[in-house]
């Protein structure tokens, strides 16, 4: 039998501190405790070309399991999958299913939702902010569930939201932040990658706070997150690594919510409660 091998896309970079670092440690996280070898590859822009091209060069890689991190990988995956029958593929945040084909989705709207009546509650202005940076699905449902959040804890509330069309530009980001703050907003919230340290610089310089994503940055950044919308995404790589361990079909969308406070919850900084 040949060596067990996975495959990683993550279209962005691995180390970005929030979304694509989470994915890659649910990945290194099933590696410790399922041994296979893993190839990765990272930084590919969101174009669905080149996601397609990077996927094609993983299937041909002798992995048998191949996972695309993120929701902008729907679109290729199906494409690839389609390609390459004989293999297992995974899109994590996906929405999309074959014959060799399953999505898996950490509900990134429900903490979501849950940032908006915090950022409601919290606000002193009455006016606060949303930022993200492509449109893919699951960020577009990230905002609708942040809106539904602030109009529920205080319909009196204004929102200004931007998808400022990059995850990862810290340049961008901070403009973008800068002009939410000089709008009016007092919170914001964020749903970026290696972006995130120039809405940070704004919104210390600005004095405003954020709410974060993903992982917990109350802890690592008190002075400037009032809270954070944690999503575990990490859990979606991990399971299919499991998943494909244990020989589960495929063709399927499996989701994690609520339900389980270790995949999503809100955490709430000490110094804001």
């Amino acid at each position: 039998m040949s060596e067990r091998k996975v495959g990683a896309l993550f279209a962005g970079q691995r180390d970005d501190g929030g979304f694509m670092e989470y994915g890659y440690r649910g990945l290194l996280r099933a590696q410790g405790e399922f041994g296979f070898a893993v190839m990765i590859t990272d930084q590919i822009p969101p174009n669905p070309d080149q996601l397609t091209d990077a996927l094609r060069g993983l299937a041909r890689s002798g992995a048998q399991l191949v996972i695309a991190h993120g929701g902008q990988n729907d679109a290729a995956a199906s494409r690839v999958a389609a390609e390459f029958p004989q293999l297992r593929f995974a899109v994590t945040q996906g929405s999309v299913l074959g014959p060799n084909l399953t999505s898996y989705e950490v509900r990134q709207e429900q903490s979501a939702f849950l940032a908006g009546i915090a950022a409601a509650r919290l606000t002193r202005s009455g006016v606060v902010g949303h930022i993200s940076g492509i449109r893919v699905r699951p960020g577009l449902m990230g905002r609708a569930a942040y809106a539904a959040g602030v109009a529920a804890g205080n319909p009196q509330v204004r929102l200004l939201t931007t998808f400022c069309g990059t995850q990862d530009d810290c340049a961008v980001a901070k403009r973008v932040a800068n002009a939410q703050i000089a709008a009016g907003a007092d919170v914001l919230f964020t749903m970026l990658n290696a972006a995130l340290p120039g809405a940070i610089a704004a919104c210390s310089a600005g004095g405003a706070r954020l709410i974060g994503n993903v992982r917990d940055w109350t802890a690592l950044r008190p002075d400037v997150f009032a809270a954070s919308a944690m999503a575990d995404v990490g859990l979606g790589v991990y399971a299919a690594c499991k998943d494909w361990i244990a020989g589960m079909s495929s063709n399927s969308i499996q989701r994690f919510g609520v339900e389980s406070p270790d995949a999503v919850r809100l955490q709430i900084g000490r110094a804001h409660v």
